[in-house]
């Protein structure tokens, strides 16, 4: 289940998901945070490659980034995903193609998604950079969605 967004005070410019892990489904992600066109339209794109994903293996994906906050016009969504049990021939290369500042990914999925314990700013990893929000160095919260080997018909 999702949580209500908080506030967390200045200068975070928006509301966020509240610390922690919070899994939800894909349903439960459009139902929370697919409510104009443009939203939805990044929704699909996360559909898109979370079926790749799923396909080629991967069991948890996170899903963060100003997508996830109240933020009205997100520019695109962020994800990472666990890598264990992935079949990198099953893989999408577009997923494994950080290069132009993931423009690939961009055009393709509508948003970045990165090896969850991957280093993300050379100290962290994805899953735990992804917690802290980047405006007020506060904790904040991220979905994870598990995937089932039919999570997207």
């Amino acid at each position: 289940m999702i949580p209500d967004l908080i506030d967390i005070g200045n200068p975070a410019p928006w509301p966020v998901l509240p610390p922690g892990i919070h899994v939800a489904s894909l349903t439960e992600i459009e139902d929370m945070f697919g409510q104009t066109p443009h939203r939805l339209r990044l929704y699909r794109g996360f559909c898109n490659a979370t079926k790749n994903l799923e396909n080629a293996g991967c069991k948890t994906i996170y899903l963060d980034g100003s997508y996830t906050t109240g933020k009205d016009h997100p520019g695109d969504f962020d994800a990472c995903w666990e890598i264990a049990g992935v079949d990198p021939y099953k893989l999408d290369p577009t997923l494994l193609d950080f290069t132009n500042l993931r423009a690939s990914q961009k055009a393709k999925y509508g948003g970045e998604l990165f090896i969850a314990n991957s280093t993300a700013d050379g100290n962290l990893i994805f899953l735990d950079f992804f917690q802290t929000d980047r405006h007020t160095g506060k904790q904040k919260g991220i979905i994870q969605l598990n995937l089932t080997g039919k999570t997207i018909p």
